[in-house]
């Protein structure tokens, strides 16, 4: 049987995003969005727990067995010899594990991190929506989207924008680290892993306020602990960034305020009016262009007057008019959004259809 390694390996290649082991099925990568098979092999639990062992420590496994899930960035290395094969053209690449059991059987998913932070125009992340984000001084910034949509590469991406100008106290708190940053001589950037460095992002938040940090980048929010030091720090100085799942910017926002519970919901309202500086929604949509298989989809919402009125008053219903009061000022939906690719021929008629919010703006 190949070994993982050489499937990692291949996918790294091929720009693919991940890597999904589960038994009964045979090995599948995820390329541009589809599944495609590594090869005809059906796995079984046992060959799926032979090639986890090569790629985990026996503190790592046995935590795995106990908890019977895990999270962990990895790397393989050029020259690595992993199962008896050597590879030496492909250098070291890092890696995200997740190991999970289903019923006795154990499985994985492994993403691919890319090896460099990726460059703006690379990713098509509009520049001048880079510059917007990369002006804040303070306040809250959310990427938001379904897993694989590229949320954590479009924080990172900004991250190192503001890295490079220089004079900044940066401190990620990550799970696990994705993308390394750097040394930049002007900027000063610490990079904690959750279960290595910190016990929860909540801690880890807590700790990096003593740290003298101008930046805060949080992996995800996660629990209303979390969430509450967050725009709590946003609101006194610091410029944090972080993530949510969620399929638009009115599923982020309600996803936030549900993390709370009821007698705490006026207090998240006013905070999140006060910290929020912008929602960065994320769409990887089937391109139309010969060699390019996804195009960035957005709805950007930016703080305003309305967008501020609104949150305070726990309403997520007047975002829409918010967002097309604000075009002017870089305001986006996700229908502009897709009816811009649509007429620059980067998606045609029937996808962007398929993802919009109200077909009849695609028109206008």
């Amino acid at each position: 049987m190949e070994n993982l390694a050489d499937w990692l390996m291949q996918a790294a290649e091929l720009i693919a995003s991940d890597v999904h082991l589960v038994a009964g099925y045979p090995p599948i990568r995820r390329e541009h969005g589809e599944l495609v098979p590594i090869s005809e092999r059906l796995l079984t639990s046992a060959d799926i727990d032979t090639c986890l062992r090569t790629i985990c420590s026996p503190e790592q496994y046995e935590t795995f067995a106990k908890e019977r899930n895990l999270d962990f960035a990895f790397v393989l290395h050029a020259n690595q010899e992993v199962s008896g094969i050597e590879r030496q053209s492909l250098g070291s690449r890092r890696f995200r594990g997740n190991l999970f059991y289903s019923g006795d059987a154990v499985g994985a998913c492994i993403r691919v991190i890319p090896s460099e932070i990726p460059d703006l125009l690379e990713c098509n992340f509009p520049v001048r929506l880079a510059d917007r984000l990369a002006s804040f001084r303070n306040g809250l910034i959310i990427f938001s989207g379904v897993t694989g949509s590229g949320k954590t590469t479009s924080m990172a991406m900004i991250l190192d924008k503001l890295a490079k100008q220089g004079g900044k106290r940066v401190v990620t708190i990550e799970d696990p680290v994705e993308f390394q940053f750097p040394a930049i001589g002007k900027s000063l950037i610490t990079q904690r892993e959750v279960g290595r460095d910190v016990k929860s992002f909540a801690s880890g938040l807590r700790f990096a306020l003593r740290q003298d940090p101008d930046i805060i980048l949080v992996g995800e929010i996660r629990d209303a602990e979390t969430a509450q030091i967050a725009m709590s720090a946003a609101e006194t100085g610091h410029l944090v960034m972080s993530t949510l799942h969620s399929r638009d910017a009115k599923g982020a926002i309600t996803r936030l305020w549900d993390l709370f519970p009821p007698s705490k919901q006026n207090e998240t309202q006013t905070m999140l009016a006060a910290s929020l500086r912008a929602i960065v929604c994320q769409h990887l949509v089937p391109s139309s262009v010969p060699g390019d298989r996804r195009e960035l989809a957005l709805e950007v919402v930016l703080r305003s007057n309305a967008v501020a009125a609104g949150l305070k008053n726990g309403r997520t219903d007047t975002l829409e008019t918010a967002i097309l009061a604000g075009r002017k000022d870089g305001m986006l939906s996700l229908d502009d959004s897709l009816a811009e690719l649509m007429r620059d021929g980067r998606i045609t008629e029937e996808i962007a259809l398929q993802y919009a919010t109200d077909p009849r703006q695609l028109f206008r």
